[in-house]
């Protein structure tokens, strides 16, 4: 993975709701070479997502007020724009029926939060690199994380 050349010049749609939060992942995706997109908002999301759809896209659960993580990313994947755009759910909450519901709704990863800029970068590259061999008929992603990376 080295230098992570493969990510320089990615899209990714970062939405949260916590300002601090993301200013931190838009500074640390940019500073890897990924072009981030910022939403404050679940409408705001989708409205990016819809009018350019990204390479990926890091999503908070608990965004406020307007829609839920959760409403976000099911309208994302009903969405023939958005439907094949990975989504890496990034949440503070760790019940395994929230987990299991992001799941069902299309989620590609979960990372609980706190979490490192090396685990994000990680998924963000295996959920890419899966995305591109769906993409050209290459194997089919797995699902799984990266080994030896619990999310």
């Amino acid at each position: 993975m080295g230098d992570r050349g493969n990510l320089r010049g990615r899209r990714v749609l970062v939405v949260d709701d916590e300002p601090y939060i993301l200013k931190i992942l838009v500074f640390k995706l940019r500073t890897a070479g990924l072009v981030p997109v910022e939403a404050a908002n679940g409408e705001d999301a989708l409205r990016l997502a819809l009018a350019e759809p990204p390479d990926a896209i890091l999503l908070d659960l608990s965004l406020s007020p307007g829609l839920s993580g959760f409403e976000v990313l099911g309208r994302l994947k009903a969405h023939p724009r958005t439907a094949a755009v990975p989504v890496v759910v990034l949440t503070a909450r760790t019940q395994a029926e929230e987990r299991a519901t992001g799941l069902r709704l299309g989620a590609a990863r979960f990372l609980t939060k706190p979490f490192s800029t090396k685990a994000l970068l990680v998924e963000l590259e295996g959920i890419l690199a899966a995305a591109e061999g769906a993409a050209s008929g290459g194997p089919s992603p797995s699902g799984e994380g990266p080994p030896g990376n619990t999310v």
